[in-house]
């Protein structure tokens, strides 16, 4: 694919496109969790709700083939980023009303809907705006911006709340003037990508897919007929069901009250532990563990990683039972996000390893789906588990759970190529 001589520098807008693409997931899955902590929901409804808020990240290749064949993709990303402005404008009022949870929680869910199309419409301009050099060359370089999406999201935007909620004394309009400070973002994003996106020639609606027998049960069909299918879909299942317990609850178990079972930290803390030292650990150890990958080989990496992964679970075991000062909560949160940068690397790459051939594309997006649906299904049980045992045996629990997806890594096929 060609790039017209006349358009836009990628540099200009890959950076913001993939900045967008990560906020609202950063808000809807990290942030709204503790929203909903500081103004009163129980662990409970928490868990259980915010994981269905991941169904269309789950779910959007099934609805990719209608982005593909109506408008374009550029007219996508605009329309779906005005329309995430309009969503957090909203979830930001629906906080001032008394039944606040369940419209907040509809509202977050259509949040879901719009920013997983978006990510469809972004992904595939990407493809039709950049030519193959450029693709491989900026790869990276959106990935990196996701990430400071992430750090914004966790990091800055929880900050700004438990500022506001000091400066205010009121949390309802702490979280109102911080979900709106996103908004505005968003319509920022919205009309800079308006005046800078360019209009690639090929970025035409696919028309031809219409008349077209797309062969989904054959790729379908063709996943299933994987070698040793049974453990691989074990290994995916299994690989993050520790993490689907401690996913959601270790940043609400940082701002629990100490009577309740937590550390009792102000939300500004836990967006500088957690959003800021954690999310940078967690790039560093991501960065860290590709290139031992490359260096070393999967099938080498692979177990070290799981095990780099998990067992820094055991330093929330430690902290529920101990309670340990806040410096020392820093390096325990940040050795922890290291790890998980590793181990979330080498489990990347395994699915990217066994996804090859004629529809590695459709068998990736299956294997991402069953990855979700293994950490959706726990999850959203794992606030009802907490209530029942209280926090240290709740993370001794998980940390247990650790262990079929570590044990699971002896079974599937892993040869070095």
């Amino acid at each position: 694919m060609t790039k017209p001589t006349n358009s836009p520098s990628p540099w200009t807008y890959i950076s913001t496109l993939y900045f967008a693409q990560g906020v609202p997931n950063t808000i809807v899955t990290a942030v709204a969790p503790l929203l909903y902590k500081r103004l009163a929901i129980s662990n409970e409804q928490i868990t259980f709700w915010i994981s269905f808020l991941r169904l269309p990240w789950v779910l959007k290749m099934f609805w990719a083939p209608f982005i593909d064949t109506n408008s374009t993709k550029r007219t996508w990303i605009l329309t779906t980023q005005f329309a995430m402005f309009a969503c957090l404008a909203l979830a930001a009022l629906s906080l001032q009303l008394p039944n606040f949870f369940p419209i907040s929680l509809a509202i977050f869910a259509i949040a879901a809907f719009v920013s997983a199309t978006c990510d469809i419409a972004t992904d595939g301009f990407y493809m039709l705006a950049l030519s193959n050099e450029q693709q491989a060359f900026f790869v990276g370089f959106r990935s990196l911006f996701f990430r400071f999406a992430v750090l914004f999201g966790s990091g800055f935007l929880l900050f700004l709340a438990g500022t506001l909620e000091k400066s205010l004394n009121n949390i309802q309009g702490a979280w109102t003037i911080t979900l709106g400070f996103a908004a505005i973002l968003f319509i920022l994003l919205s009309i800079y990508h308006r005046l800078i996106l360019p209009k690639p020639p090929s970025d035409i609606p696919n028309t031809s897919a219409k008349n077209e027998t797309v062969p989904f049960w054959t790729v379908i069909k063709s996943y299933f007929q994987k070698e040793k299918i049974g453990a691989i879909l074990a290994f995916i299942l299994l690989y993050r069901l520790g993490e689907a317990m401690f996913v959601t609850l270790a940043p609400l178990f940082l701002v629990d009250t100490i009577e309740a079972g937590g550390l009792g930290l102000s939300t500004d803390t836990v967006g500088i532990v957690n959003g800021t030292f954690g999310v940078i650990s967690l790039i560093v150890g991501g960065i860290l563990g590709g290139i031992t990958i490359t260096r070393y080989g999967l099938k080498k990496c692979l177990l070290p990683m799981a095990l780099a992964m998990n067992l820094p679970n055991l330093f929330y075991v430690y902290m529920a039972y101990t309670r340990p000062p806040l410096a020392l909560i820093y390096l325990l949160v940040s050795l922890e996000q290291f790890g998980y940068g590793l181990g979330f690397t080498g489990f990347t790459v395994y699915l990217l390893y066994i996804c090859q051939g004629q529809y590695k594309t459709s068998h990736y997006a299956i294997s991402t789906g069953f990855m979700a649906l293994g950490l959706l299904l726990p999850g959203a049980i794992s606030g009802a588990i907490q209530k029942q045992m209280g926090y240290p045996l709740f993370f001794i629990f998980g940390l247990l759970l650790t262990l079929p997806g570590i044990i699971s890594i002896f079974f599937i096929p892993l040869e070095e190529k």
